[in-house]
């Protein structure tokens, strides 16, 4: 088979998108490859070609669960065989799915940085033919990036396991300076960068300060048609807002991660599908969704980066038809963006007092915990311990960089079952419990693969088909789960907490200060780069890409800046003209208001008489009685 032929076979299209093909390409050769390609540019395409192209599995490390389930699927739908190691998993379950990377035919194993940390997984890569190790949101490796993920750090290692397989590492937001990093923080051995102009031609890039931001922005939906995504805050905004363009007619929902996963879900398809015109949102909303025809992005909040902003931003025009985006802010974000700074990075003593915390939490002693996965309850612990969940938050960033902890992203996992016994022990407890005897060859019937591995089920499906209720069915499950003839995994759907150190007493709980202090001086300068875009009156796109080192870029035409200077210099042409033709009548002869207005072709009729204005007060033109002359 050829790339051509691949792409062709699982994704219907004859030609590659620019930049695809030279690092498929790249990647084939055996060299170490980093991809900057803006958001929408077809990023994945190259690691999955040329990873179908060679035998052997490829690993794909990504910091979003939610993406990695997305990719999982599609891959799946198309006859490729993926699986995805992700938090909530249990041990049984992850030795399953290593087994099948080792011995089976799975192209792609999907993991996330946190799980490169188990010396279990590791162990089980070694013995894998790796053909490719893919990097998915490469940015999050380097300190200098927006979104620095400790783990990252970690990368190295999988390299050391298979140090002759080549690394493709993808990101949409990346500066010189963490282009840089990132390469040398992943030991690249020759360095090879592709970078697609971060140029998106298509889009308007629109920026308005406003004290009533709300009455703006149904401006904008009602008269811009199409899908769109606003922005917003926190979770109360994205109700609030949603509620407002309802009363107004236009149609809206509201999505963020504190919502139950099948409701966002069902949320998310109904936007996908245009049953839904327009999503308020919280960031956690938009990563990874392949909608091409989202006509507007609108920030109702200053973000806090250009990298975050260009990201969520490029989420529309995908189709790379005409789209707007548009960040609107007023004077009070201004305060609103420093305070969050400072909420941003709680001090030395109150990391360690929230470690602290959590120890007790968990009711852990001294020297124990290490290796504990457990479900976290984010308002319970601050409730519990009277703490911001925003700066309890940003200090287990802090713990995660020093490798006490990792704090996953919310995952939602089916519920799971497995049988425990063999065939021939299960039909003898059948034949001992009758009572069980119906709803175990329903299971049975149900669920393939089920004497192997655990396998994904739903309550309510099988409540249905063994006619009981749902929670008859429940507490069946349970009871089968306690009697040891079945691992039974009620679903989950909260963030899990991982202890990757033994609980330490504060004496010896280390945290880097040097680090707490670059990462505030990076943030705030962020920050001000985001002030500055949003102030400067210089073409916006240019300024993005001035951001991402592009310092010759062409002003856009199409963003407000450009269109209002578009509009000024029209005006000075178009007084231009009127003068000239003024002065050229009245250089025949005096003429009477009416005749003059009547002489003149430019312009329209209040237009016309300003410009006479102008010029009797510059005192180019006199007036005497009804009649207009030249000064003499």
């Amino acid at each position: 088979m050829t790339i051509q032929s691949i792409l062709s076979k699982y994704w219907g299209f004859s030609t590659f998108r620019p930049l695809q093909e030279d690092i498929i390409q790249s990647v084939l050769e055996g060299n170490d490859t980093l991809a900057l390609m803006p958001t929408g540019g077809g990023k994945s395409l190259c690691f999955q070609v040329p990873a179908l192209l060679k035998p052997g599995i490829c690993i794909v490390v990504s910091p979003l669960i939610a993406l990695m389930k997305d990719q999982v699927e599609n891959l799946k739908e198309k006859g490729i065989k993926a699986i995805a190691i992700i938090s909530g998993m249990g041990k049984r379950e992850v030795d399953i799915a290593l087994d099948n990377c080792i011995y089976g035919d799975i192209k792609f194993l999907y993991l996330s940085p946190e799980r490169l940390l188990s010396d279990l997984v590791r162990e089980r890569i070694r013995y894998m033919k790796v053909n490719l190790i893919a990097i998915d949101e490469a940015h999050c490796i380097s300190q200098w990036g927006y979104d620095f993920r400790p783990p990252y750090l970690h990368l190295t290692e999988l390299r050391e396991l298979h140090p002759e397989i080549p690394v493709l590492a993808l990101t949409a937001t990346a500066t010189e300076r963490v282009a840089a990093d990132i390469q040398v923080k992943l030991n690249f051995k020759n360095r090879l960068v592709f970078r697609k102009s971060f140029e998106r031609l298509n889009l308007s890039y629109l920026v308005y300060n406003e004290e009533n931001k709300l009455r703006k922005l149904i401006s904008i939906a009602r008269n811009v048609k199409g899908s769109g995504i606003i922005y917003v805050r926190n979770r109360r905004e994205t109700q609030e807002v949603s509620r407002q363009l309802n009363l107004e007619g236009i149609i809206s929902d509201f999505y963020h991660a504190g919502l139950d996963t099948p409701l966002r879900m069902k949320k998310q398809s109904a936007w996908k599908n245009s049953e839904i015109r327009i999503m308020v949102a919280t960031n956690a909303f938009g990563m990874g969704i392949d909608k091409a025809d989202v006509r507007f992005v609108v920030h109702l909040d200053l973000p806090e980066s250009l990298e975050a902003y260009y990201q969520e931003a490029g989420r529309c025009g995908r189709d790379e038809k005409k789209a707007y985006a548009v960040l609107l802010y007023n004077n009070a974000d201004k305060a609103l963006i420093t305070k969050r700074l400072d909420q941003h990075y709680p001090s030395i003593d109150e990391i360690k007092q929230i470690y602290h915390n959590l120890g007790n939490y968990y009711q852990l002693a001294y020297g124990a915990g290490e290796g504990l996965s457990l479900e976290f309850d984010l308002a319970d612990f601050c409730n519990r311990f009277k703490l911001d969940p925003v700066r309890a938050i940003h200090a287990f960033k802090f713990l995660e960089h020093d490798e006490y902890l990792a704090l996953s992203e919310t995952v939602f996992l089916p519920s799971r079952v497995q049988v425990l016994l063999t065939h021939e022990d299960l039909y003898r407890f059948q034949v001992g419990q009758p009572a069980y005897d119906h709803f175990i060859k329903v299971l049975l019937r149900s669920y393939g693969g089920i004497f192997e591995q655990l396998v994904g089920i739903k309550e309510s499906d099988l409540a249905k088909r063994v006619d009981i209720s749902r929670t008859e069915t429940v507490k069946i499950l349970s009871k089968l789960h306690e009697l040891q003839i079945i691992t039974y995994i009620p679903l989950t759907d909260k963030p899990h907490l991982n202890f990757i150190k033994p609980r330490v007493d504060s004496q010896h709980l280390y945290i880097d200060r040097k680090y707490h202090a670059d990462r505030y001086q990076i943030h705030k300068s962020q920050i001000e780069a985001v002030l500055a875009y949003a102030e400067n009156y210089k073409c916006r796109s240019q300024q993005l890409l001035n951001y991402f080192n592009e310092t010759h870029a062409k002003v856009c035409g199409v963003c407000d800046v450009c269109i209002e200077n578009r509009k000024l210099n029209k005006k000075d042409s178009q007084n231009d003209e009127i003068i000239k033709e003024i002065l050229n009548e009245l250089s025949k002869s005096p003429s009477h208001l009416d005749q003059l207005m009547e002489a003149i072709n430019t312009g329209n009729s209040n237009e016309r008489l300003k410009v006479i204005r102008m010029l009797l007060d510059a005192g180019t033109i006199k007036v005497n009685g009804e009649f207009y002359y030249l000064k003499g």
